[in-house]
């Protein structure tokens, strides 16, 4: 890893106070995934910084550091955040979340990067669930956790194992372990990225919370958290 990188695009998924003025940040970019660093005196009054060290605003910063805990030498904002509010901050932090809990450090994905990018965009302009969970969807097939969606046999049901990636077509359901079962329509829609019908959307959003719950190995969700928090949302954010 090199020592001095400069301009990278970037994201802040999540910050916290460190020492007395500073705080440890970690960041998504474009290049080197995911990338933890200090930014040294954010936290004073008359930093020029703090203003635009937050998250959802696409920044463009240089770092340096031979370890894997970086110090970051410039931040420079290269655009607007989208002010999320209500429903849509929900989303946008889930997403955070999920990238800062599940990716590792300098492990790069640019693709998923710009389906982050998408899914801002998408959240700033209103339009929620698809996006969310086209989101997630890219989020798996890079964690390489992602099944083979497109040889199911029309009209047949399908039982999810999660430990082992693996659809099992059966003849019945056993109602215990409702939540594993799918219908080969739904899951050739998923395949195909197709979410106008409701039952694709529902099954997609079951689908991709039983497979985030076993990559998070029971780590909760915080962004989770504050949705239950807010029953009145509850019903309307699809997480």
């Amino acid at each position: 890893m090199k020592y001095r990188i400069e301009r990278q695009a970037v994201y802040v998924l999540h910050s916290r106070p460190y020492r007395d003025t500073s705080a440890l940040v970690d960041l998504f970019s474009l290049e080197y995934g995911k990338v933890s660093a200090v930014c040294r005196g954010v936290r004073r009054p008359n930093s020029k910084i703090r203003p635009v060290l937050q998250p959802f605003v696409p920044l463009q910063v240089s770092w340096q550091g031979r370890n894997d805990l970086k110090t970051l030498t410039l931040v420079e904002s290269v655009g607007h955040n989208g002010l999320f509010t209500g429903k849509a901050l929900f989303c946008a932090l889930y997403a955070n979340e999920l990238l800062q809990k599940l990716l590792a450090i300098f492990d790069p994905h640019p693709q998923l990067f710009v389906y982050y990018q998408y899914l801002l965009t998408a959240l700033s302009e209103g339009d929620l669930e698809v996006p969310l969970r086209i989101f997630e969807m890219q989020l798996l097939r890079e964690l390489g956790v992602m099944v083979d969606l497109g040889h199911l046999d029309a009209d047949s049901i399908y039982y999810f194992n999660p430990a082992e990636l693996v659809f099992e077509k059966v003849a019945q359901i056993d109602e215990r372990r409702g939540r594993y079962y799918f219908s080969a329509l739904s899951l050739t829609a998923m395949h195909k990225g197709d979410y106008t019908a409701l039952h694709t959307r529902r099954s997609a959003k079951r689908f991709t919370r039983i497979q985030i719950e076993v990559l998070l190995d029971g780590k909760p969700l915080n962004s989770r958290q504050l949705l239950i928090a807010k029953p009145n949302m509850n019903h309307e954010v699809n997480k």
